[in-house]
Order: C-alpha cells, then structure tokens, then sequence
C-alpha cells in the first residue's frame, strides 16, 4: 500500500500558513548570520581579543538557557501572528542599536545578552505554530508525518541560509563596514517581521498568563516524564558534543576550514532528506540510535590527520546523522500534549544551542591544553559513550517506548 502519511515538500507549501512562516523564518536566519559576523569583526577590530569575537556571536545561544527557564511558559500562552512579528521587531531595533557609532563594549554584550533571552521564546512559538499548521487536520499518522516532513524542510533551510548567509556576510564586510552590515541585517529582521504578519490571527494554545512560576511548572512537568528526559538528552548530549568536533575545523585545518564546513553542511541536508522525505514511517523509529552512531563515528579516524578530501568524506558522512533529531523530535510530539507543544520544543531548542555552547567551549578548552585532533577525538567518544547509556537507559526505563525498539537497542549496543 502506498505510504499516505508522509507529505511531499510541495504539499507543504500547498499547506495555509506554512509559506508565510518559511519566508519569515528564511529571513530571520539570513539576518542573524549577516549580524553575527558583522558583530564579531567589529568586536574583534576593537579588541583584538579572539575569545570576545567569539562571545558576541555566540553569546545569545548560551543566553538561551536562561530564558528557557523564565520566559518558555510564553511559546504556549501568547499569540503566535504577533508574538513572532514583536520578536522579529525587537531583533531589528537590537540590531540596529549594535550599529550605533561610539557604542560601549559592555553595551553590546548587554544587547547580545537580551538578544538571547527573547531567542529562546522565539523558538518555541515557532516550533508550536509549525506543529499546529501540521496537524490541525488529518489522522494522528498524518500529523506524525506532516510535522517531521515541515521540520526537515526547515532544517534543509536553516543550513541553506547559514552558508549563504555567511558567505554574502563575509562578501559585504569587503565592501562595508560592520556597522553597515549590521544595519542591513536589521531590515532582513524588518522584513522577517512584515512577513510574519501574513499568518492568521490565531488564539494562543493554552489559557493562562505567562510567568517565570508557570515556566518552571511546565519544566519541570515535561522533565518529570523519564520517556521525554531520554529524548531531550538525546537531542541535546550527543548532537552538542559533536558540534563541539565542528568548532575545531578552523583550527584542525586552517585552510580548509570553510570546505570542511561546506561539506558538514552538505552531509546535514542529505540526512534531512533521507529521514524527512525518503524513510519509511515504520522504519523511522528504528533510525535514531544507529545515526547518533553515525554522528560521531567518523570522528574517531580524525586523530590519524587522514588527506584532506578523505577528511571531508568523513565529516559529510558523519553529519547525515544530524537527521537522528528529527526522530527524536517526532517522538517528543507523540510524547506531549498539544497545549505544551509550543513549550516543549522550545526547550528542546534552548537546551540545544545551549549545549552546543558549552561543548564548543569544552573542546577549544582540551585542544588548547592537547590538539584539535585529540580533542575531535575526546568528544566523539563521549558522544558515543552518552549515545549507548542513554540506549541503555531508556530500555530498562520504558521496555515498551524508549528511544528504540528493544531489538534496534541491543543491535546498536
């Protein structure tokens, strides 16, 4: 029998609402990348100091942290049209600030700081809203794939974005100076903002206000579940620790960063297509352990300093595991009610950047006191070591849900 519940990429842009929130969030993307770089060689013109450079570019994925345990309740409770426009609004006028001539050091991490706190609401009304443009009508099997399918776009997207984002970034900053580029990327949030005021009017998800208490209830309500802790360390742990191997690139490999980066990349969009659109549905639950596995892996062979293009064979090769978080993700929805939707994903995106943070510092931290190829070394293997405890874990905590069917559980152990 054909497969109904999976959706094609062009009935999702048939889907009201979907292309609106696609654009809105393309320009967002494009925005953050343009401002980012801009920010950080501005930092670093001025200081001269490679870990400030880093901080002002990173600096709002670390914030995320904070605002997922005072602001999340909001992805839920607020309504998601003018939410999305406010936010994409507040990140034009920061942006626009950062440009400001004369503009203290301290000011601008300030900014980047509030940039980060309101990222973190940002990303579950947007996560929320995709998910209920999904599934409002249909079967719970084309909800399931409705969503994981939009997801995945959205990923091929980001990655998309990122690079094209990057490279016009470093395009610009030949021609103008920061300042300018960041005042460019302050009409792309203008233009992320006025895109998102095409979605429908809709009600929030869940009655109630938003407040920090009902932020930390519904935490601690998701994180009570042990089914959903294993799928939130298994977004978060194994995914960040290789993100960890990607901020050696430059250092592993002066100058071929910028291919290595190229082919991760490329590596992420064919795990998201392969998962996303090519998988069978009965099959995808079978698919998360075994490409966490393959996240980290290739990794391993790094500390040999293999030739250049076997080096960028490994690192496209590993980076199609990258496609595990949207089985893991497709499971957190099944694992979560409706109302939380909005919530639940935001935290699982707060808690990822976030981890990416830390472990980014983690493995500069060891390379520094070692080399690029240990450190690569050092954190794949813990990420493997967190992919079989948390395989473990999960079935001897719920033998009839965890992470895998038990059979694809002792096959990856």
């Amino acid at each position: 029998m054909p497969d109904t519940s999976r959706k094609s990429y062009a009935d999702l842009f048939r889907t009201p609402e979907f292309s609106p929130l696609f654009l809105s969030t393309s320009a967002g993307i494009a925005a953050q990348t343009v401002s980012g770089l801009a920010l950080g060689t501005l930092v670093f013109r001025a200081t001269n100091s490679p870990l400030l450079s880093a901080v002002s570019m990173f600096g709002p994925a670390l914030a995320q942290v904070v605002g997922a345990t005072l602001f999340l309740s909001g992805a839920d409770r607020l309504a998601p049209r003018a939410t999305l426009a406010g936010l994409s609004l507040a990140f034009a006028a920061a942006t626009a600030a950062l440009a400001l001539p004369g503009l203290p050091l301290w000011a601008m991490f300030a900014i980047v700081l509030a940039e980060g706190l309101i990222a973190s609401l940002g990303g579950g009304v947007r996560w929320g809203l995709l998910n209920e443009i999904l599934t409002e009508n249909g079967k719970n099997e084309d909800r399931k794939g409705g969503y994981l399918a939009g997801r995945s776009l959205f990923n091929m997207m980001s990655g998309i974005m990122q690079i094209t984002g990057y490279a016009a970034g470093g395009a610009l900053l030949t021609l103008l100076a920061p300042r300018l580029c960041l005042l460019l990327a302050a009409g792309l949030y203008g233009t992320a903002a006025c895109l998102a005021l095409r979605l429908t009017r809709r009600p929030p998800r869940s009655s109630g206000r938003p407040s920090v208490a009902a932020t930390r209830r519904t935490n601690a309500l998701l994180w009570r579940s042990a089914p959903r802790r294993h799928v939130y360390l298994a977004l978060w742990l194994p995914n960040g620790l290789v993100v960890g191997c990607e901020s050696l690139y430059v250092s592993y490999d002066p100058g071929a960063a910028g291919t290595l980066f190229a082919c991760a990349a490329l590596g992420m969009l064919a795990g998201d297509v392969a998962v996303g659109r090519l998988s069978p549905v009965r099959l995808r639950p079978r698919l998360g352990i075994p490409l966490l596995v393959l996240l980290a892996a290739p990794y391993l062979v790094l500390f040999l300093r293999p030739p250049l293009p076997l080096t960028a064979v490994l690192v496209a090769l590993a980076s199609v595991g990258f496609g595990a978080s949207l089985v893991q993700q497709e499971r957190l929805v099944a694992l979560t009610p409706g109302e939380l939707a909005g919530h639940a994903l935001g935290l699982h995106s707060a808690g990822m950047l976030t981890t990416q943070g830390v472990a980014a510092a983690l493995a500069g931290t060891v390379a520094q006191f070692s080399s690029p190829a240990t450190a690569m070394t050092v954190m794949a293997a813990g990420s493997l070591t967190v992919t079989l405890t948390l395989t473990v874990a999960s079935r001897r905590n719920a033998p009839d849900g965890g992470l895998l069917p038990r059979r694809a559980a002792r096959a990856a152990a």
